[in-house]
């Protein structure tokens, strides 16, 4: 399948990703992963290795696009959300932000 990764078009199969990975030692997943037949690959490494190219030529979104599309699994990185915290910070009145953190309803 004809997948396009830092502006260069790259002829990718199922199998040829499978044995470009083969005796590769999956680097921590701190980020959007890969998972290539029962090890979890970060994007930015499959990327690097199956197009030879530097890892900052790319993005990882565009490994996961081509990776999804040849069928391999991609869970990404969990979203950023805002924490409780700053979210109760936004209640002015003590007794309300109080209730808050309680999980009680405000009485005021």
């Amino acid at each position: 399948m004809r997948c396009v990764i830092a502006r260069f078009p790259f002829e990718l199969t199922k199998a040829g990703v499978l044995e470009s990975m083969k005796g590769v030692k999956p680097e921590p997943v701190t980020g959007d992963s890969v998972i290539i037949g029962r090890r979890h690959y970060p994007a930015k490494q499959v990327g690097q290795i199956v197009t030879r190219q530097d890892r900052r030529d790319f993005s990882s979104g565009e490994v996961l696009r081509a990776m999804a599309r040849l069928g391999f699994t991609c869970p990404t990185a969990p979203e950023a959300t805002e924490p409780a915290e700053t979210a109760t910070a936004k209640i002015v009145d003590p007794v309300q932000r109080a209730s808050a953190l309680l999980g009680a309803p405000s009485s005021v």
